[in-house]
């Protein structure tokens, strides 16, 4: 069963809405998933735990489910682990500990909306361990509601753009349901609305089309440019979110340009 999603998906919880693929990237070149592989594994078993306990354990039948085996498989997470998880999830595994999802929002360096996604088991920890971070890294921590509203729920499909024809593949995806494409350095970004995502994806996989990763995230309506002092800080806070094992993504409306990108990347 599991072998059928064996398809990418972007390692990084970090979303930028234009560029959020190259950000992936060099994180992947700076080697921070494969650093911190046993905390990505523990990441991605609550996702499948909570997936499956709300939409039942059949990847056919519950496609956020599907979209995290897909990540699991991208980061080579054992079968016997991915499985473990799912049966946790739909109660075949016993009691075990029972996850809960929550979202924190706030205010970043330079007043940049964060919203933050977190799957915890003690929430009085997590919000502690969340507003120290933001203490620490001159951020606030708002109330629900004061920055969810610049966001949008998206999938996002991530095509090879090399030997791609992106005027025709724009309008193919289009055909096919996507909101918006965006053609980049390299890589082609499809936005979707997320009930089509699966549509938009079979579609263009179908045509020929090397999709490498697929993903549904909170994109930002409006971004807020920043320095590079600010944008260093912004960077380095929400690697400090992520270093959390509550937290399973970071979004933010900070726009990084691909030369400050580049330079903190050497």
């Amino acid at each position: 069963m599991l072998e059928l999603y064996n398809r990418g998906i972007s390692n990084s919880g970090v979303i930028y809405m234009s560029g959020h693929s190259k950000w992936s990237t060099i994180k992947r070149q700076k080697g921070t998933a494969d650093a911190k592989r046993g905390q990505l594994f523990t990441k991605i078993a609550r996702e499948l735990i909570v997936a499956a306990r709300q939409g039942g354990g059949d990847p056919d039948a519950n496609y956020r489910l599907r979209l995290i085996i897909q990540k699991a498989r991208d980061h080579n997470m054992p079968t016997d682990n991915i499985e473990r998880a799912i049966k946790r999830g739909t109660g075949e595994g016993g009691e075990g500990i029972s996850y809960s999802e929550i979202t924190y929002e706030g205010y970043g360096p330079g007043g940049t909306a964060v919203f933050i996604q977190a799957n915890t088991d003690n929430r009085n920890r997590t919000i502690a361990e969340i507003r120290n971070i933001f203490t620490r890294s001159n951020a606030n921590l708002g109330e629900a509601g004061c920055v969810s509203w610049i966001f949008e729920h998206k999938g996002i499909i991530t095509i090879d753009g090399n030997d791609v024809n992106s005027e025709e593949l724009a309008l193919e995806a289009i055909d096919a349901g996507a909101d918006d494409v965006k053609i980049e350095d390299g890589y082609i970004e499809i936005y979707t609305k997320p009930e089509d995502l699966e549509i938009v994806r079979q579609t263009l996989e179908e045509k020929g089309y090397t999709v490498t990763s697929v993903e549904l995230s909170m994109i930002p309506k409006t971004l807020v440019d920043l320095d590079d002092k600010t944008a260093e800080q912004t960077l380095k806070f929400i690697d400090k979110l992520e270093d959390l094992d509550d937290i399973q993504h970071v979004y933010t409306n900070a726009n990084f340009s691909n030369e400050f990108l580049e330079k903190y990347q050497s």
